[in-house]
């Protein structure tokens, strides 16, 4: 918590820690003591209006920028709207940085326009839209020297998230990776043959973690018998004509394949709204979620690249008499080992099991097979079948899975760890 409390501190405060280590030392969700939430607090609704927001910018083609991960965004975003929120509800510690906020200013306008400021930056073509979602939120609201307070409270932390990203290496051109630069190591996959993505993103800042190898899975053993093993399940459930998957499996893999962390995104607002959460809780769990989206991104591509494990279908056309073997799914145009659907899904069921316990019985629609729905009895079994699904769709392995899954419950794990210590 900063004890000096002026404007001018908090800009030249952004200015001195864009290249800072980012030390994420809020505790809205570690359960301690917290002050009263002010008048105009109140609902959770803005937090999670922008995330759809978010959503929508970012399923629309050609709206994200190919070499920048869209799990980027979401972390800047829910940052400034979390800081924004801290900062008029007192409630909890900044993640990087707490602008001045005078008593009475309004946290749910500081909230709504550190989310569009954030998106403007972001997603400069998108401004009249978003102007459009900002007036419609805060047209109910009285004009009142508090409405204004709060829209410069939330204007400061959104340039204040903004400055800190600006040099975290995100804007590096990726590298191209040549073709077999390990000895039976990753290739790009038939039938596109796409060259690899985000070969730079290991090498992004992270959000909470040190580095972004801090919790890098060991070296996979391909001459083990535990690969074999796990190749021959692929083998045997993941082809496209495979007699060995079930059913339910067929739907499980056509299911998930949507960009994994909408669909956990869109399970927490959905959550959120379920459980009435209020804007301080909110906008921490948003938080918590998103920079461990952000972080595992950030782990998964340096294990990824580190290793340059092969995908399903090159391993397994390599074996005799497997030549045309085609998994049910598209390959994904990066090394297989760790699974990012396995890293994903395990933190945000570790976030979302934090704040609302894993017994919370929710149903969840697919994003890629309209008007489909699967209901689960917790969030570690929804990850669990997103990590399943994987192989059951010919483009994973079981080590992939595993790997995975263990890597993001560490890093979920950690951003929370960080939030609880403050």
């Amino acid at each position: 918590m900063k004890n000096t409390r002026t404007a001018l501190l908090a800009t030249l405060l952004v200015v001195a820690s864009v290249s800072a280590v980012l030390v994420y030392q809020h505790t809205a969700s570690a359960g301690a003591p917290a002050a009263p939430v002010p008048a105009g607090a109140g609902s959770g609704a803005p937090v999670v209006d922008w995330n759809r927001e978010l959503v929508h910018i970012v399923n629309t083609p050609g709206a994200q920028p190919a070499t920048i991960h869209p799990t980027r965004s979401f972390a800047i975003l829910h940052a400034a709207v979390y800081d924004a929120v801290v900062a008029t509800t007192h409630v909890g510690l900044p993640y990087r940085l707490e602008p001045v906020a005078p008593a009475g200013a309004r946290p749910d306008v500081a909230a709504a326009t550190a989310a569009h400021d954030t998106l403007v930056a972001l997603y400069p073509a998108w401004r009249s839209e978003l102007d459009g979602q900002l007036e419609a939120e805060l047209g109910g609201v009285p004009d009142s020297p508090n409405k204004q307070a709060g829209g410069r409270v939330g204007a400061l932390a959104a340039q204040a998230m903004l400055g800190i990203r600006v040099n975290d290496g995100s804007a590096v051109p990726p590298p191209p990776l040549p073709a077999g630069a390990k000895p039976g190591g990753y290739m790009p996959a038939p039938p596109t043959f796409a060259a690899p993505v985000f070969t730079q993103w290991a090498n992004v800042t992270p959000f909470v973690l040190r580095r972004g190898d801090q919790f890098r899975p060991p070296a996979p053993n391909l001459a083990g018998d535990e690969y074999g093993q796990a190749l021959s399940e692929v083998l045997r459930v993941g082809q496209d004509t495979s007699s060995s998957r079930t059913p339910d499996q067929t739907v499980t893999a056509r299911f998930w394949p949507g960009p994994i962390w909408v669909t956990w995104n869109e399970i927490a607002e959905k959550a959120a709204t379920a459980h009435h959460t209020d804007l301080a809780t909110t906008a921490s769990l948003f938080a918590d979620l998103n920079f461990a989206f952000a972080d595992t991104t950030i782990a998964f591509y340096d294990a990824k690249y580190a290793y340059q494990v092969p995908r399903p279908i090159t391993a397994i056309r390599s074996l005799a008499g497997q030549a045309q073997w085609t998994p049910l799914l598209p390959t994904a145009p990066d090394p297989s080992y760790p699974g990012a659907h396995s890293a994903v899904s395990a933190a945000a069921a570790t976030v979302l099991a934090k704040f609302f316990g894993d017994h919370d019985r929710f149903t969840a629609a697919s994003d890629v097979l309209p008007g489909v729905t699967r209901t689960f009895d917790s969030y570690g079994a929804a990850a669990t079948e997103a990590g399943l699904s994987r192989i059951y769709g010919g483009v994973h392995t079981r080590l992939d899975h595993d790997s995975g899954t263990v890597l993001g419950h560490d890093v979920a794990a950690e951003v929370l760890r960080s939030a609880a210590s403050g």
